[in-house]
């Protein structure tokens, strides 16, 4: 296991962004935007230079591979893809030897897995950084862009009032977290059934979370600064999805419902997007939202990841 060193969060694993308290969770943000103004002021610091990540992916991945690449490039650092057809852990070699391998080569871990567990066996082996680049519980790195993303848009992350509508996810669970963390509200609508995880709402409530869950999606986005969804159907869950479909009839996000929200409320979405479920075309594309800013923030906020677990100060 990375173990957690004197200089902040330099040398610890990313597994759930509960592993942070408040202010480490505002030190990722406020890093990922100075990165990302630099960057834009022409700036090009080198804060991963000679550092090597190894990506390991068990899912198909668009943004989470895209971003983790050009960020270690960006930063002067380089990455190593490997697929399950590659290492085929489990299977050909065990998770533990992969890790004692993968320590003895490269500076830190992103792992793109199923189940949760795969990545605290990667994690409690490994001696190096492991970070979560999402598993079927959590999905810490998105929340970062996300909530970047409404540090620019509403110059802060504290008192907003967020809605989440569609499934009880590893999105919808790391909202939870991240809610909690940023001293937000957070409304979660979703059918009876289909709930975020119990264990991750009891111990954000146990941190002072103010988390409400209900089941009328149109009353959870009321007055909110936020209206955010997600696929109901993830990676994994194609043979469930008849059920669910129909479980999610009357959640599906059009323009008509940003009425609702707060003067100032925005629509976001993690993508990839199932236009005619969970949304339409024309709310992403809409004036009101901001999903693709959520896109590129992927980057910056995986560079700031990267900067805290992974720079030698």
């Amino acid at each position: 296991m990375a173990h957690p060193v004197a200089d902040g969060l330099r040398g610890r694993d990313l597994l759930a962004l509960s592993d942070l308290t408040p202010e480490e969770f505002e030190r990722i943000i406020e890093t990922s935007l100075d990165l990302k103004h630099r960057w834009a002021a022409g700036d090009r610091p080198r804060a991963l230079e000679h550092r090597t990540i190894a990506m390991i992916f068990e899912k198909q991945s668009l943004r989470t591979r895209s971003t983790f690449d050009i960020a270690m490039f960006q930063l002067g650092g380089h990455s190593v893809l490997l697929s399950q057809n590659y290492i085929g852990w489990g299977v050909r070699e065990t998770i533990r030897d992969v890790a004692h391998n993968l320590e003895r080569w490269v500076d830190g871990i992103m792992a793109r897995t199923y189940g949760h567990e795969t990545l605290t066996e990667l994690a409690r082996h490994a001696d190096v950084p492991v970070i979560n680049g999402l598993s079927d519980l959590l999905h810490p790195c998105q929340l970062l862009a996300d909530y970047l993303t409404m540090r620019e848009t509403f110059g802060t992350m504290r008192d907003l009032t967020i809605a989440y509508v569609g499934d009880g996810n590893n999105v919808c669970n790391t909202h939870v977290e991240a809610a909690t963390l940023a001293g937000s509200r957070l409304r979660i609508a979703c059918p009876e059934g289909f709930d975020p995880d119990e264990g991750v709402l009891a111990a954000a409530r146990a941190r002072g979370g103010e988390i409400e869950v209900v089941r009328d999606p149109r009353a959870a986005a009321a007055d909110a600064d936020v209206l955010y969804t997600d696929v109901w159907i993830s990676m994994g869950q194609e043979e469930d999805s008849g059920r669910r479909r129909e479980a999610f009839a009357g959640y599906t996000v059009t323009p008509e419902w940003f009425d609702d929200l707060s003067s100032r409320g925005v629509f976001m979405h993690d993508l990839p997007a199932h236009y005619g479920e969970e949304c339409t075309e024309e709310s992403v594309y809409h004036e009101r939202s901001v999903v693709f800013d959520q896109a590129e923030n992927r980057l910056h906020a995986q560079k700031g990841v990267l900067v805290e677990l992974l720079s030698e100060g």
